[in-house]
């Protein structure tokens, strides 16, 4: 039986929600935004109006309004669009068993064996959607989640795209390699070195080149441009495995020098362990990533000598990650830290002379009745001293603020 696969993407979900909220926003520019007070003033996404003036996701508020001075930003209201992507699921549910999510406003649905065609049911979701619910949303069809997701992109909005086996080349391979699920940009800018620009040289690039640039992953790109993935759609109740526990702020000013980033990292730490704790998670690598006044970023990772979740290691860690890649050419605008690689098997830990498991040990307790304390108490009951030195630096709460996303399959490139 041949598989049959629909990506569902919401149109411009942020801004479409907010604009069926507010009637008065709808003929104007529109974007969701962070708080340009906080600093946090990024675009996140734009209603059709706005996109009219070339306003791209990621791009400064400011630098935005240059191109349309009567832009209405408008911050995000993340439960709402939580509860707005529950009523799209439940309309899936429908149709079928075997449902994934890829972030909030995109999903997975396979429908195969289903007495209906995958045209059919693609255009009842999105007939009902914009019925039910007042959006629009773009589905793509086709026999594999990598072609589905392309075929949602393909075409927008309010439409439908079938990428079949026999249409496939003609579709996809025009396309620039970027748009296949899981190119990045960096993954993109190497492939294009080579000469590799769309998804059909992609799909044709010699195998022993692509292991050479990439690696495996290479290889595994090439099978999904040729329109071998095989990866099944999880089913409804499936829970995502957790493959890193992280916190990222845009500072509330400008970080100058080493003892304020010190300070944003300890916060974040804190933040991190704390929830790693609470899924009873410990990790062996940790990441920064760090984006200065230019917005510049990078990203660095090492591995600890341990599994732990305790928030001194992993601040130190993350300390040690930051003093030894940053240069100060500039000064810091936003830092994240997160964990991975983490101990599922529940490894035996071997004892030294040293004391140190002893130790660590002792530091998870004492750092779990203190999260006992936060629970009952608040998020600031109990910190270090060395955060009461500027409280516009540490004065947040990445735990308290921290909103949960669901992860896509295989994570990304880069």
């Amino acid at each position: 039986m041949e598989r049959t696969v629909l990506h569902i993407d919401c149109n411009k979900f942020y801004a479409s929600v907010e604009c069926l909220h507010h009637p008065e926003y709808r003929d104007k520019p529109l974007a969701v935004g962070g708080s340009e007070e906080k600093r946090h003033g990024i675009i996140l996404t734009k209603n059709e109006i706005a996109a009219k003036y070339n306003l791209h996701a990621g791009e400064p508020i400011w630098q935005a309004r240059r191109k349309c001075p009567e832009l209405i930003v408008v911050e995000p209201n993340f439960p709402l669009y939580m509860r707005f992507s529950g009523l799209v699921r439940n309309i899936l549910e429908d149709y079928s068993y075997y449902i994934e999510p890829f972030g909030l406003d995109e999903s997975w649905i396979d429908v195969s064996g289903d007495s209906k065609s995958g045209v059919e049911i693609a255009e009842e979701i999105r007939a009902r959607v914009k019925e039910e619910l007042g959006i629009t949303v773009s589905i793509g069809v086709s026999f594999n989640k990598v072609f589905a997701k392309l075929g949602s992109d393909y075409k927008k909005p309010d439409a439908i795209t079938v990428i079949s086996k026999e249409n496939f080349k003609n579709i996809v391979f025009p396309l620039k390699c970027g748009d296949l699920l899981l190119v990045g940009k960096a993954t993109e800018k190497k492939l294009n070195y080579y000469g590799i620009y769309t998804i059909g040289d992609l799909a044709n690039a010699p195998s022993d080149l692509l292991l050479k640039i990439l690696g495996k992953n290479g290889i595994m790109l090439k099978a999904f441009a040729n329109g071998q993935d095989t990866s099944p759609v999880r089913r409804k109740d499936e829970k995502n495995i957790i493959k890193s526990v992280g916190n990222s702020v845009t500072s509330a000013r400008d970080l100058s020098n080493f003892d304020d980033v010190k300070t944003v990292i300890t916060v974040l730490s804190e933040s991190v362990s704390r929830r790693m704790r609470e899924h009873g998670l410990k990790g062996k690598t940790v990441c920064i990533s760090v984006r200065d006044k230019n917005l510049k970023s990078f990203t660095r990772q090492c591995r600890m000598s341990a599994y732990s979740n305790i928030s001194r290691e992993i601040t130190q860690t993350a300390c040690t990650l930051f003093k030894n890649n940053y240069y100060w050419s500039v000064p810091v605008r936003s830092i994240g830290v997160s964990v991975c690689d983490f101990d599922f098997e529940k490894e035996s830990v071997q004892f030294d002379f040293d004391k140190s498991v002893e130790h660590r040990e002792k530091m998870q307790k004492l750092e779990s009745a203190v999260d006992a304390l936060k629970n009952r108490f608040g998020s600031t009951c109990i910190q270090p001293a060395s955060l009461l030195k500027d409280r516009e630096l540490s004065g947040f709460s990445p735990y308290d603020d921290h909103t949960i996303h669901p992860e896509g399959f295989f994570g990304s490139l880069t």
